[in-house]
């Protein structure tokens, strides 16, 4: 198992954009192998008194944070996704991108301990 995970600031008014386009590209990211994707809108995220997620993404007035994380069955699997997603046509078909990118945090992880779901 090997996680993608993101946090992203979305403008409000842009939260259903945001969910299709993140469910076209799931699609996608299940032909190269993904297994689970989990997007969450933001509910409860508290200014913290040193950082916190509105902080670390630079977040405006108005904008709310996207926590999604991706499941692959391994680094191998996304890392030969990426190669092969960069010359795939359909992801620049997928529409306009509901967010600013330049401004999103990206982190790929290799679990440690796992608790509630069988290990991939």
């Amino acid at each position: 198992m090997y996680i993608a995970g993101f946090v992203i600031p979305v403008p409000e008014d842009k939260m259903e954009a945001y969910r299709r386009w993140a469910e076209n590209g799931s699609a996608l990211f299940r032909e190269y192998g993904c297994l689970e994707i989990v997007e969450s809108w933001e509910d409860n995220v508290p200014s913290g008194t040193h950082t916190d997620f509105r902080r670390a993404v630079n977040a405006k007035d108005g904008e709310k944070i996207v926590f999604t994380w991706q499941v692959w069955p391994d680094k191998a699997t996304l890392e030969a996704a990426e190669a092969g997603m960069g010359d795939d046509k359909r992801f620049e078909a997928a529409g306009d991108i509901p967010f600013d990118p330049k401004r999103l945090i990206l982190g790929c992880f290799s679990p440690i301990h796992v608790m509630g779901r069988q290990d991939r």
